[in-house]
């Protein structure tokens, strides 16, 4: 017997990022995220790398009328319940990305990509007073590590106890919420979630493994996947993190350098 029981349209996601040739992070990492979460992930590619286990060997950026163009033809035809933005690379893409879902209704997870696990710079210096004044006051979600807390506002954190403040400078370039990733700390990995008045820490286990490109992608994109299926904020970042802490568990090598996070732990 047939059944006749019409498919279900899954929730959409879109990512804004750029493609990372390797596979490990980039709009790569974000849609095998979302395969994984149970949503249908879409992407808007902003710039293109050329990148390996090794490094970034170098990128180039799409023109703000092709990234433009792929964002209406989405959000007009399709929809998205939940947005993330990664790599953006100048201030003419941020200027874009941000005036499009200013005018957007759904949640916006930004992850402040400024550099690449492997120390690469992936946001032109000119580019980040444009992600503070235009992109971070329409994010639903910030997702910045200690490095970029220091580049948007010059916050320096050392310990646990720096990450509140990092969090409040964060809160102030506009975002309703602030995610400080702290895994770069000593001791056991905290990361502080705040939108200023509400304050959640999620702990895990540190895992010894180097194969871990891919991490920011893959949260911020594994956040907008929650919130899209109708999560609130702190309950999406804890599912989230849960899936992330896994995936960096099983991260496995691939050529000679850092391989990636597993996107696929939970079906192995």
């Amino acid at each position: 017997m047939t059944d006749s029981t019409p498919p279900r349209t899954p929730p959409r996601v879109l990512t804004v990022a750029g493609s990372d040739s390797g596979g490990g992070a980039g709009i790569q990492a974000d849609l095998k995220t979302m395969l994984a979460l149970g949503v249908h992930g879409m992407s808007v590619i902003a710039a293109v790398t050329a990148q390996n286990s090794l490094g970034v060997q170098g990128y180039w950026e799409l023109p703000p009328e092709a990234v433009r163009a792929q964002l209406e033809s989405v959000l007009g035809d399709i929809g998205a319940q939940a947005v993330k933005t990664g790599m953006l690379a100048s201030p003419a893409l941020v200027e874009v990305v941000a005036e499009v879902l200013a005018a957007y209704r759904a949640p916006v997870v930004v992850d402040p990509v400024g550099v690449s696990k492997h120390g690469d710079t992936l946001l032109a210096p000119e580019a980040v007073e444009t992600l503070r004044s235009r992109l971070l006051p329409v994010a639903t979600v910030v997702t910045p590590n200690l490095w970029e807390v220091e580049q948007l506002t010059s916050v320096k954190v050392e310990d646990e106890s720096g990450l509140r403040r990092a969090a409040d400078a964060i809160l102030e370039l506009g975002p309703a919420w602030a995610l400080i990733k702290g895994g770069h700390l000593p001791g056991e990995p905290v990361d502080l979630l705040t939108d200023g008045t509400a304050e959640h820490r999620f702990r895990a286990e540190r895992h010894d493994n180097r194969h871990t490109h891919g991490t920011g992608c893959t949260l911020a994109s594994a956040v907008a996947s929650h919130l899209a299926q109708g999560d609130d904020v702190p309950t999406a970042v804890g599912k989230a993190k849960e899936y992330v802490t896994g995936a960096i568990a099983r991260g496995f090598p691939l050529g000679d350098g850092i391989g990636p996070v597993d996107h696929a732990w939970r079906w192995r």
